[in-house]
């Protein structure tokens, strides 16, 4: 129920969008307000999402490829790449881990290692995860420092389809890195398509007993519907990239609509552990420039940059 509140939230939250103009990349250069009847010709990138409250993502590149995500309070996100595939992904900063809207107080680093298989598709993440939580202060001092509160290591396998090729699972297990470690934790995100985009994600979670998966204590769907045919912004972003937002906490996959070509207009999230399923819908209408990127969409303004 805490996904649910979260987006009522969130919907909440922004629902006096404002348009953002006079804006500037990380290099000082202009950024085009693509909510006004303009447009960028060429190749671009993903410059910024922005909402009425201020920058909730703003993207750095090195030449064409993506090396830096700056997010609120401080979070950076660092893409390390191997030749023209990611190779490692380091988080430092504050998630928001119990999915109720709010960004964690604990602290939080991560470190991915990325595998690639067969047709150099990415099949395996390794991931060692410290969250560092404040003492109490020692006087004179009144703000504690952080400490370390709890290190996990996890691993997250995904599989394709053998006739389309799209990702349809990710299978994530984890549990303390301690001597006598052991995996305690998993979940299963399942993927169903309209065409290329992602019309719905089945997410259990549960934990495991001397090896073997219990019955999960969690279950959501999250469906993506009333897709346009214009260009999701996101597609600009490394399919990798996208795969570490979506493993980023237990339960973040209200972002899917991030693999898709295509935007859709009305997303359903669904708590299935209740007798009676409780089911939250959210619409919205988009803005598109001229080469028919999306402009603006569920409360965020997206910006872009000539590269």
């Amino acid at each position: 129920m805490k996904r649910l509140f979260y987006f009522v939230v969130l919907i909440a939250g922004l629902s006096s969008i404002h348009s953002c103009k006079d804006l500037t990349d990380e290099e000082g250069n202009p950024l085009l307000d693509l909510n006004q009847n303009t447009g960028l010709i060429g190749p671009r990138a993903l410059s910024r999402e922005i909402t009425d409250v201020g920058v909730i993502a703003e993207y750095e590149y090195n030449g064409l490829l993506l090396s830096r995500v700056k997010t609120p309070k401080n979070t950076v996100t660092n893409v390390e790449w191997s030749g023209d595939k990611i190779s490692k992904i380091t988080f430092n900063g504050f998630l928001d881990s119990d999915g109720d809207g709010v960004l964690d107080t604990d602290s939080t680093s991560y470190t991915q290692q990325y595998t690639y298989g067969n047709l150099s598709r990415l099949t395996l993440i390794s991931e060692n995860r410290t969250v560092y939580r404040r003492a109490a202060p020692v006087p004179p001092a009144t703000v504690g420092v952080y400490a370390v509160f709890a290190k996990t290591k996890a691993l997250h396998n995904l599989t394709y389809s053998a006739t389309t090729g799209k990702m349809v699972t990710i299978d994530s297990k984890w549990g303390a890195d301690i001597p006598s470690f052991v995996y305690t934790d998993y979940s299963k995100a399942s993927y169903s398509y309209s065409g290329d985009n992602v019309s719905e994600v089945l997410k259990n979670v549960g934990t495991f007993t001397g090896g073997v998966a219990n019955a999960p204590t969690e279950k959501y769907s999250f469906a993506f519907t009333n897709y346009d045919s214009q260009i999701n912004g996101y597609t600009l972003l490394p399919f990798a990239y996208k795969v570490s937002l979506l493993i980023s906490t237990k339960v973040n996959d209200d972002r899917a609509l991030i693999m898709s070509p295509n935007n859709p207009k009305r997303m359903a999230i669904t708590d299935l552990v209740p007798s009676i399923p409780v089911t939250v819908p959210f619409t919205t209408d988009y803005r598109y420039d001229p080469q028919t990127y999306v402009t603006q969409g569920f409360k965020v303004n997206y910006f872009y940059k000539p590269l």
